[in-house]
């Protein structure tokens, strides 16, 4: 913790607001809100943390914070403040799910559509449909009973539509306003649970038909009031009211919350949303502010009531949504709301579970490679690959595994220097005095195994290095590619040899993954420098040393090698500042100079 935060921790106020975190940057990774801004930024920089907290306590260098007059406010300006920032640690509603609606737009001549896009206009949203086929079976019996326009733009006669009686034509004829109030009008009313009345009305309009033995319309009538049925009483699980709702449960454990929604529309549940994250505050906060963004940010429109769990601060969701949120104690709601969060609780262990199955399966795949390479468990892998297209611009990359999985900030990437021409052991010569040279310099842990991309030839290279230039002694093995360049088997020993690994096994699986990986990243970095039209210099990635610096050094110089050669004196009288002029044959004269993956 340094300075700054510690003066600001002993100041602050005894009220609700929103802080914001920072990292070194000044950027905003984090933003939350509190009751007590006190307690709670405090609570992140005392006590233990699990993993996933500690690693943004890590990044926050200094906070600011907002003082509100009430939690409905704290809560509104959360909301808004995420939607501004976008906080990499705010991940909540990142992947936003859209569901299709009904739409009824607010044209002079009104059209019935199809949207997943809801908008704060003036037309008319039902929904959400549990997918896209049921959202459209919806409009084609709507299409059938009601003559909305069909048309995007209007054309200059009739079409097809007005001749099946689908619409009033009003690109040739006029249809007054009054007309079309009163078909929106009944299609409000129908998706509003009005299409029991229409059914029974379609029924005595078909009994009437027969008696008048007009059997055609009679039948086409029939097959309407079938549509209906079919569309509109398909559904999941019902309520005796047609209330539409949006019912909210969750559960948390180990630092991740689920949330589950369930939609309600004409009485009936139709579908359900799934949500799982981690979270950093308050369970009951997080949820509380979970329910503003799923409206704020997905734009859902709000029904006519929302209900939560108990130990919801209800007051608070009323306030900032301007809806009515209810905690049901009793009845089919409250059966819905504990069933809510039973589904909520087993998305929460089944994610947990998966979880441990993977992490149980790929630790096991590190012990048996490790047991068939007779060494200890590889905890951490350190993989090479080099790559040059026709032997130009020659690059390498390091990958590093631990535990199996993939630590791609601890990836390096490599600009071939000492190298002419396409020598693929000298070029693994290289890369491999420069990775361990550093990591001995720097104390930095060695791997307890090395994979090279390649045959003997390159283990044999690195293997002479490691062991006869920097006396490191670390297990190191080969990967072979067959002539359809797929991982083909596993060399290790002095002289190598193969490695009999079951194709089908899960530690076969983990060193072709590795070798993929190496592999895509080194011909990722290659395609970059090549995109670029060349290898950029040395001197590009030096502090101080800008395109004019550059071109000013190299005009004179001629190159690289004799900036590196030159004394610091031949350099300032060129105008640069000793400092700089310093940094500059610092840089380019240090044994190992490495690059971070750009994540």
């Amino acid at each position: 913790m340094n300075s700054t935060i510690k003066e600001k921790l002993a100041v602050l106020p005894d009220q609700p607001g929103c802080y914001l975190m920072k990292d070194k940057n000044d950027t905003v990774i984090y933003v939350g809100k509190s009751k007590v801004l006190k307690n709670r930024v405090r609570s992140y920089f005392t006590g233990a943390h699990d993993g996933k907290t500690q690693r943004l306590v890590r990044e926050i260098v200094n906070f600011e914070y907002i003082v509100t007059t009430s939690e409905i406010e704290a809560l509104i300006l959360e909301m808004n403040l995420i939607k501004k920032y976008d906080p990499k640690y705010n991940v909540l509603l990142k992947d936003d799910k859209t569901y299709p609606y009904l739409k009824v737009t607010s044209e002079r001549h009104p059209r019935l559509i199809v949207t997943r896009n809801v908008k704060k206009d003036k037309g008319k949203y039902f929904g959400p449909y549990p997918n896209v086929i049921a959202a459209r079976e919806t409009k084609k019996l709507l299409d059938r009973l009601y003559p909305l326009r069909k048309c995007n733009t209007m054309p200059d006669r009739v079409c097809l539509y007005y001749h099946m009686h689908q619409c009033l034509g009003p690109c040739e004829y006029k249809v007054s306003k009054k007309t079309n109030e009163e078909i929106v009008q009944n299609i409000t009313s129908f998706l509003n649970g009005g299409h029991t009345a229409i059914k029974k009305d379609l029924k005595k309009r078909m009994l009437e038909a027969s008696e008048e033995l007009d059997f055609e319309r009679a039948k086409e009538l029939r097959d309407q009031i079938e549509h209906i049925e079919s569309v509109m009483e398909q559904q999941k699980m019902t309520m005796n009211d047609q209330v539409d709702r949006d019912i909210f449960g969750y559960s948390y454990d180990k630092g991740w919350m689920c949330v589950q929604v369930f939609f309600v529309r004409q009485g009936k549940l139709i579908e359900r949303d799934v949500t799982l994250f981690p979270f950093f505050d308050d369970p009951e906060e997080t949820f509380i502010s979970y329910i503003g963004r799923f409206y704020l940010h997905q734009n859902h429109p709000y029904p006519k009531q929302v209900l939560v769990p108990v130990a919801t601060d209800v007051d608070v969701l009323e306030g900032a949504l301007d809806t009515k949120v209810h905690i049901p104690m009793r009845g089919r709601k409250k059966e819905l709301v504990e069933l809510a969060m039973k589904n909520a609780k087993i998305s929460l262990e089944e994610k947990f579970a998966l979880i441990e199955r993977d992490e149980e399966r790929t630790i096991k795949a590190v012990e048996a490679l490790g047991n068939h390479l007779h060494i200890e468990t590889p905890h951490r892998i350190e993989a090479f690959d080099n790559s040059n297209i026709q032997g130009a611009d020659p690059v390498s990359a390091m990958v590093v595994f631990i535990d199996g999985k993939p630590q791609k900030k601890e990836y390096r990437k490599y600009k071939i220097r000492d190298v002419e021409g396409p020598d693929d052991y000298e070029t693994m010569r290289e890369v491999i005095r420069r990775r361990y040279k550093r990591v001995l310099k720097e104390g930095l842990p060695l791997p307890d195994l090395i994979v090279v991309d390649g045959g003997k030839g390159q283990m044999t290279a690195a293997l002479d290095v490691l062991e006869n230039e920097l006396g490191v002694d670390v297990p190191l093995c080969g990967l072979a590619k067959d002539d359809k360049h797929k991982t083909s088997e596993l060399l290790y020993g002095d002289p190598p040899s193969p490695i009999d690994l079951d194709r089908q096994s899960q530690e076969f699986y983990l060193v072709q993954r590795i070798q993929d990986e190496v592999h895509r990243f080194a011909i990722s970095f290659h395609r970059q420098l090549r995109g670029k039209g060349a290898i950029q210099s040395e001197l590009d990635r030096i502090p101080g040393v800008g395109q004019k610096r550059r071109r000013l050094l190299l005009r004179h110089f001629k190159s690289v090698t004799e900036i590196k050669n030159a004394e610091i004196e031949d350099i300032t009288r060129l105008g640069v500042p000793e400092p700089v002029a310093n940094t500059i044959l610092i840089h380019l004269n240090q044994d190992n100079v490495e690059e971070p993956a750009e994540e």
